[in-house]
This record gives structure tokens, sequence and C-alpha cells, in this order.
């Protein structure tokens, strides 16, 4: 049996007693000499179970109970109550605590309402990730490199809070996904998951689209519309594109965030809201608070806690499971094959559309593939400016220079880091060969290697 409980208890005694009795049942226990240090020590992500005495110095288990109820209502709360004490033991349970244990306690009587508590919070998990799979709302997300572990383990930890996220990265990176998974893991995680791309909506019609309308409040304005932030009640509201949003209408938008109302169009009275808002964006807000054409307090507004989701070409060990992922689900119960020679080329490429770009290509490939294995063939055709070449030179047939530059432009640094891995790939990953390859010394070479953390058979 396991679980990780917090035990809170001035006691000392009796505290050193019920630690041993719940080591030994093979439960993983931390313990708090009272309330101030065992709010201290409490987080969600911690403990799955807090056991707190009622009468303490200072802050007081009732204290502790409503503090861990309003931070984490999921972790069940065991209280332990004076026997007797009927009045404390009900204020207790009205203050949503699990169950109270009468002290002294024997340590069946521990062991017995311990378990039945963590029974009741396994109980709880199931039906809530069966209702999350349910309303199709989280979007499995495959991961296997440390930056998209780490973008992951911030998501998670900021899920149980309350606080506004901003997710960047460029398009096509799965910020939305990111999103999702933020709100089912979330409190708010049983209530709506409502999605607004701010730049598929002209700007006249946005503010309607947000903040609702009454009846009459402009022409076609037949009835009242509740607007999404009033859609998404006890929810999560996703602003994707959140950088194209009219300035006009980013004060607005500001005074929600703050005031928790929205004023609906063609009323005037605000309406309370309560709902979650994560916005994502592909571009650079800093540039544009610049410019002039985003505000500075609504940037600050949401970027309480900013998720960077990293571009393909910075995870590439993600490469190889997303196309399997891809490959088995659009191939729908096929059993198509990506063989080395392919996956390698498919990881050359740099995929400027990121994850959606990868994913078109696996669906073009199982599509053309007319056996069990998908071929080169079977690829999208590459763009002139994708790939590195292996040889230096004028490009073929018009004497452009190398590389072509293409109209969006390029990353310098990524270019470099492309060129050593093709060096090195093409030396065997002998570094000194590849060193005077590139017409460079042997420890500029590693320097680099290190800088942009390339592996040697990458």
């Amino acid at each position: 049996m396991t679980g990780r409980i917090l035990f809170i208890d001035d006691d000392q005694a009796g505290r050193e007693v019920a630690l041993f009795n719940l080591r030994k049942a093979g439960y993983e226990v931390a313990a708090a000499s009272d309330g101030r240090e065992g709010l201290a020590a409490f987080s969600p992500e911690k403990f799955d179970l807090v056991v707190t005495d009622v009468k303490m110095p200072g802050i007081s288990g009732i204290d502790v109970l409503r503090r861990i109820r309003s931070q984490a209502p999921d972790v069940p709360v065991l209280v332990i109550t004076a026997f007797g004490n009927v009045e404390t033991a009900v204020a207790a349970m009205k203050e949503g605590a699990y169950d109270f244990i009468g002290k002294p306690f024997h340590r069946d009587q521990l062991l017995l309402s311990v378990g039945k508590a963590f029974e009741r919070r396994r109980l709880a998990v199931e039906v809530h990730d069966l209702r999350i799979r349910a309303s199709g709302v989280e979007r499995e997300i495959v991961s296997v490199s440390p930056a998209m572990k780490r973008v992951l383990e911030v998501a998670d930890r900021v899920a149980a809070t309350e606080a506004t996220v901003l997710i960047t990265g460029e398009s096509g990176t799965g910020k939305e996904v990111v999103a999702r998974r933020i709100h089912v893991r979330s409190p708010r995680a049983e209530g709506p998951f409502v999605a607004v791309n701010c730049a598929a909506i002209p700007g006249e019609l946005l503010e309607s689209e947000l903040f609702g309308h009454a009846r009459g409040a402009f022409t076609g304005a037949v009835r009242d519309r509740a607007g999404r932030f009033r859609q998404a009640a006890r929810g999560t509201l996703f602003l994707d594109e959140i950088g194209e949003i009219p300035l006009p209408l980013q004060a607005k938008l500001l005074r929600a965030l703050q005031e928790r109302v929205v004023d609906v169009v063609g009323s005037d009275r605000p309406v309370p809201v309560d709902v979650r808002v994560v916005a994502a964006t592909n571009r650079d807000l800093h540039e544009r608070i610049r410019e002039g054409t985003f505000r500075e307090d609504l940037y600050y507004r949401l970027n309480v806690v900013e998720i960077r989701v990293p571009p393909l070409r910075e995870r590439p060990e993600d490469i190889p499971p997303l196309v399997e992922r891809f490959v088995q689900d659009i191939g729908a119960g096929r059993e198509v094959a990506v063989p080395p020679g392919v996956m390698g080329e498919i990881k050359a490429r740099p995929w400027p559309g990121n994850v959606r770009e990868l994913k078109n290509a696996c669906e073009r490939m199982v599509i053309l593939c007319g056996g069990t294995e998908v071929s080169l063939e079977d690829l999208p055709p590459l763009p002139a400016h994708g790939r590195v070449p292996e040889t230096g030179g004028a490009a073929e047939g018009g004497g452009d220079e190398w590389p072509p530059l293409p109209p969006e432009g390029l990353s310098l640094v990524d270019l470099e880091k492309k060129v050593i891995e093709r060096a090195l790939r093409l030396k065997g990953g002998n570094i000194t060969q590849a060193a005077a390859f590139l017409r460079i010394p042997r420890h500029v070479l590693v320097y680099r290697i290190e800088k942009y953390g390339i592996r040697r058979d990458a």
C-alpha cells in the first residue's frame, strides 16, 4: 500500500507513534509539529492525504483544514479531535473534513480511516479521468525530450492554481494541447473548456464573441448572447492568438481579468464571471508592446506564468515517437512501418510547421503507402530552402549563393547547429575529422557541440 501523508500534531509522543504505525503499513509520511509548519510543508503535488489535530497552538486544525481545502479541494483531510468532543467534530465536517478520529485513538482505527480516505480519493480520480476522457477535451502529448518534459512539469504544477497562463511558441508546436492539459489537471476540469481563435474573428465582432451582447444592441442582435467568458463559467477560457486582439478591446479584456466581470455589449450592467484564462501566441509580444499595438499592463496580467513550447528543431528526440503515434492513429488498424532510412530523412528535415506539419506529412505517407512500409517517395517534397546541402558552393542551376535564403528569414544559430550535426554524421562522429572538414580548431568545435547540446551520433 502506498500513499503520501502529511501528519500534523503538536503532541510529539502521539505523533511519533502514529508515524511509526503509518510507515509500517507502507505509507510515506512527513510530520509537522504545528499548523504553521504543516501549511508551509503542504503542496498538492507532494501529499495525497492530510491528518491534523484540531487543538494546536497558533494556527488551529480547523484553520489548517480551511486553507488546504481552498488550495487543494481534492486532497482529503482527516481531523483528530478530543474524545467525545462532538461539537468540534461536527464543525470540522462542515468545513469539508473527510472524517474525524477521537483522541486517543487505536492503531487499527487510524489505519482504517486512512485506508478509507485513500480509497475514496482513488475512486474520485477514476471518476474524474473517465469524465475527462468522455468529454474529449484532453489530447495525448507524446514526448521523450527533456525540453518537453519540463514544459509538462510546469503545466502540471500551475494547473492546480488559478493563475493566468501565457503559452508561447511557434505555430504548430501544440500550444492548445498544453492548454487542454492544464484544464484537465485543474480543479476546473469538470467545467467547460472553451477555445477562441482571436485571429479568426473580425475585430468588430470579437467583443460580442467574448463578452456577449444584449438583444437589440446592434443590427442583427435578435436575442441575448452569453459570450465565451460566460460559456466557460467554472471552466477554462483559452484565448489563442492573443497577440491579434485589437488594441481598443485589450482594455476591456484587462478589466475582465482584473475585476472578474464582463461588460456585455448593449447593457449597462457588468456581469460577474468565474473563469480561468489561458492565452497563447506565436507572436513576440515584447515587440508588439514596443510598436504600441499591445498593452504592457495586459501582457503582465496574462503572463503570470509563461510556458514556452519549444519547436521540433529544439527537440528532435520527439520526432520518432510522434511519427510512430501519427502513423498508428492515421493507419486505422493498418500495420504500416517506417523504416530507418525514412525515419532518418524525417529527422533531418527542419519542419518549420512543427508538429502540425509533421502530422500532415505522416498522413500523406500513410495515404500514399502501397504496402506495409512507407518510402522516401511518400514524403512531401522538400522546399528548396528546407535542407542544408552536404557540400558548399553555389546552388545548382543558377549561380545563387549558398545557402538559399527563405523570404521569412532563418536563424543563424540553427543553421550553425545543423551544419555541425551534418558534419559529424558525415565523419561518423569523429570530432577531429569534423573539425578539419569545417576548417575550425578542434577545441572550438568541442565548445560548440557542448553549447548546442549536440550528440556526436546526431
